[in-house]
């Protein structure tokens, strides 16, 4: 199952896919005059849903991926620390006060000011 829902966001996430969604989107308004109202609302409630997931898994992915590149980067350079990587894990307050830290350590804020 997650293969096809990778599937399907691939393909909707890219220029073929969203023709196709403009395509759908096309038909249905041309069936609202003859009375299908009640059929392109819900086709058109669905596709919203979809392309709301199709945004989530791609995000996930993405960001997945991109964690998963930085935190390389971090383990190849001896100088840095490797206390960040898994930092996406946290708690959002765990968060906060690190990347304070960091930006204090870096000189781009003065402590408490934010």
């Amino acid at each position: 199952m997650n293969k096809l829902l990778f599937q399907s966001a691939d393909f909707l996430s890219r220029p073929p896919g969203f023709y196709f969604v403009l395509v759908l989107m096309v038909i249905c308004t041309a069936l609202v005059p003859l009375g299908w109202t009640d059929v392109v609302t819900y086709a058109l409630s669905v596709a919203a849903i979809v392309i709301t997931g199709v945004v989530l898994i791609q995000g996930y992915r993405d960001t997945a991926a991109l964690h998963a590149k930085l935190d390389e980067l971090i383990i190849a350079l001896e100088q840095t620390r490797n206390d960040v990587i898994g930092l996406e894990h946290r708690d959002p307050k765990q968060i906060k006060k690190v990347l304070a830290s960091l930006e204090h350590e870096a000189g781009c804020i003065q402590p408490g000011k934010r």
